[in-house]
């Protein structure tokens, strides 16, 4: 069974940086790209960044020079370094495996609880 528990989230001020984790467990990790998605209230849920599973990575336009994904597979975790962060960041964080060309879609039904990443003064 597929289970992903994300982590980090928090109250920061505008500027200010978060690192999220996701721990994945029930997949072989190693060998799926993997995808932080965020959710703000009323929207719908879009991939900010993704990485393969060699390591390759892809940003949304709108976090692009401010977040860094990363990956450590002897851990099944993969992370979310945010900096400059914009009060337009805020947003439910989660994570899944992903496929697809540009990575943009989700491999599995099963989320997590998500990590609420709020940015304001």
């Amino acid at each position: 069974q597929v289970h992903f528990v994300e982590s980090g989230g928090g109250l920061v001020q505008p500027g200010g940086s978060l690192r999220l984790s996701c721990a994945a467990s029930g997949i072989a990790f190693s060998i799926f790209a993997m995808g932080w998605y965020r959710q703000a209230p009323g929207k719908q849920r879009d991939l900010v960044a993704a990485i393969a599973s060699r390591g390759s990575t892809n940003y949304a336009d709108s976090v692009k020079g401010r977040f860094t994904i990363s990956r450590d597979n002897a851990k099944n975790t993969v992370y979310l370094q945010m900096t400059t962060l914009k009060p337009d960041d805020t947003a439910v964080y989660y994570c899944n495996a992903v496929r697809g060309s540009d990575f943009e879609t989700a491999v599995f039904d099963s989320w997590g609880q998500g990590t609420q990443v709020t940015v304001s003064s």
